[in-house]
């Protein structure tokens, strides 16, 4: 008996027609569209528990697609599909909007593994919303110095003034923000974030990381809120609390174990 019911985006008839048979293994029901603008329509018309959308589309390419559907009410997660291998393609999917991303040609089992991992991330984020906290009694606001999170408006300010962040960008910083002084290694944190822990996907959240930086740090290359531990990972500070100043500059765009992207080298655990 399907659970959820999927949409799939994909040219490839014959790609498409596997795809919905190896998700209906998994308790998913598919509707299919084989260009992006058909898509589109159909994303904002239906409610759909996934969307799997091919990059290489007529009419309307993914990333406009994904794009487009992350403007739509509700979140419902994307994952990706590409021909194309290169880091770039990737990244730019994830910057859009994609929770997760395939590279054509794919096993059954990588496709399956993927699209359960998305539904327990919707249902632990559900377990938290509307209007619940972590322990599911209230709305939930943290406060750390002069951020602000709301969870159950998936609301990020600044000293009153508003951030725009992606869905991933708000889950990373919530789960840091959660959790302040605790070390996480980016392994940790695909598994704990993104749901899964594949080698070789460590550069997503050094990507990620570099890019929420950019959005809520006043000094990107000196944060704050989210601090390098050299050699390890990354921490949130924990001296935010009182509203003050943080820990001092942190380390700022390195993937966390001293390959930086600018400035010399790292003083330290936490760059304080």
């Amino acid at each position: 008996m399907a659970t959820h019911r999927a949409l799939i985006i994909e040219d490839s008839r014959e790609i498409a027609d596997l795809v919905r048979l190896h998700l209906r293994d998994v308790g998913c029901e598919a509707d299919v569209a084989t260009d992006g603008k058909h898509g589109l329509e159909l994303a904002a018309r239906g409610r759909y528990d996934l969307v799997v959308l091919d990059l290489m589309l007529p009419e309307m390419d993914g990333l406009a697609v994904c794009r487009e559907i992350r403007t739509l009410p509700g979140y419902v997660p994307i994952l990706m599909l590409t021909a194309k291998s290169s880091e770039i393609d990737r990244v730019l999917g994830l910057e859009m909007g994609a929770d997760d991303y395939l590279t054509k040609p794919f096993s059954v089992r990588e496709l399956q593994a993927r699209v359960k991992a998305l539904f327990r991330r919707v249902e632990a984020l559900s377990s938290l919303a509307p209007g619940a906290g972590e322990d599911g009694s209230a709305d939930e606001t943290i406060e750390r110095g002069a951020l602000r999170i709301e969870t159950g408006k998936h609301r990020v300010s600044i000293g009153g003034r508003e951030i725009a962040l992606t869905a991933r960008e708000f889950d990373l910083l919530v789960h840091f923000a959660r959790r302040p002084g605790q070390v996480f290694n980016r392994g940790q944190l695909l598994d704990q974030v993104w749901g899964y822990n594949h080698e070789g996907y460590e550069h997503t959240v050094n990507s990620h990381i570099n890019r929420l930086r950019a959005k809520i740090e006043s000094d990107p290359s000196k944060p704050e809120y989210i601090l390098t531990v050299w050699g390890v990972g990354y921490r949130f500070s924990d001296r935010l609390d009182a509203g003050g100043p943080g820990d001092g500059p942190g380390r700022g765009s390195d993937d966390g174990f001293g390959r930086g992207s600018g400035g010399g080298p790292g003083r330290g655990p936490g760059g304080s």
